[in-house]
């Protein structure tokens, strides 16, 4: 996955329609990613803006590492490290459509709609918390399928406070038909 090591920005719409998936518990949780959001070193809205720290190191290991977080102390939010070892950026996975899994996905949010149109939501029904943070992809979480094989759309980012005009966050669109 040496495409992994290109720029967050690059590699951001490249992820969109491949699978993600886990294993926990011996269960087996997959969805095709439908939503995606870049973060590079310069971004200000970037956890690694102003440099490595304990909570953001993992952003630092380079292309396949694993980045987990706590949004607003409530929701863990997954991404996927990009670019060169120390360039700290990564690529946050929004949203995504179940392919395997959806009752263990459904039992884990205590519903049967909306399971992963989320970050937060996509986290819980796939078992992905803070312990999956400095992994690298392949030991816990894999990534499958092609990369740059589904037309997207880029539109500004959603959910941050500062470089909100950037046109950083990437969605899958359908095929007219």
């Amino acid at each position: 996955m040496d495409w992994l090591s290109a720029d967050a920005d690059e590699v951001a719409p490249k992820l969109l329609g491949m699978s993600l998936t886990t294993r926990v518990g011996g269960t087996v949780t997959s969805l095709a990613i439908t939503e995606v959001e870049a973060y590079l070193p310069d971004d200000p809205a970037s956890h690694a803006f102003r440099g490595r720290t304990p909570r953001n190191a993992a952003m630092f290991e380079g292309p396949g590492a694993v980045y987990v977080y706590r949004s607003y102390g409530i929701h863990w939010c997954v991404n996927l490290v990009t670019g060169a070892v120390d360039s700290g950026q990564a690529v946050l996975i929004r949203a995504g459509e179940p392919i395997e899994g959806t009752a263990t996905m459904a039992e884990r949010r205590g519903r049967a709609d909306h399971l992963t149109d989320g970050p937060g939501k996509l986290c819980q029904a796939m078992a992905i918390e803070g312990s999956f943070t400095g992994t690298h992809l392949g030991e816990r979480i894999e990534l499958g399928g092609s990369p740059g094989s589904t037309r997207w759309a880029a539109t500004p980012r959603i959910g941050i406070s500062v470089a909100t005009e950037a046109r950083l966050r990437f969605v899958a669109r359908p095929v007219d038909g």
